[in-house]
């Protein structure tokens, strides 16, 4: 008697493309010296603990979202940007997504 053994594809590791993007954004900030990766985690660890009071974490967009602020914070405070800068930045995104034709890739305008 033969046994047949289904594989099914591994679950992919980000749910989103802009999950991978902000974590290799992050390790790419933390390689160039930016912050300590200590430090990081620190702070990431508080901003987990204020974002999951009210419910249990699903590690998709409700975690990413928190690790985009608290990667947003750390630059803040580090004076790497202004808060004005990082709300002109999201205006930007938005405007382009909403504006871009379904299945094509979403660009910034020139300047953005």
């Amino acid at each position: 008697m033969s046994t047949c053994t289904t594989h099914s594809a591994p679950e992919p590791v980000f749910v989103e493309p802009w999950h991978a993007q902000v974590f290799a954004l992050t390790v790419a900030l933390n390689e160039a010296g930016q912050f300590e990766w200590s430090d990081w985690a620190d702070r990431f660890s508080h901003t987990l603990k204020l974002h999951g009071l009210d419910k249990e974490l699903d590690g998709g967009n409700d975690y990413f979202h928190a690790w985009l602020e608290n990667l947003e914070q750390l630059l803040v405070e580090q004076g790497s940007t202004l808060p004005g800068d990082i709300q002109r930045m999201r205006n930007a995104w938005e405007e382009a997504y909403l504006t871009t034709p379904h299945g094509q890739p979403v660009h910034l305008a020139a300047g953005e």
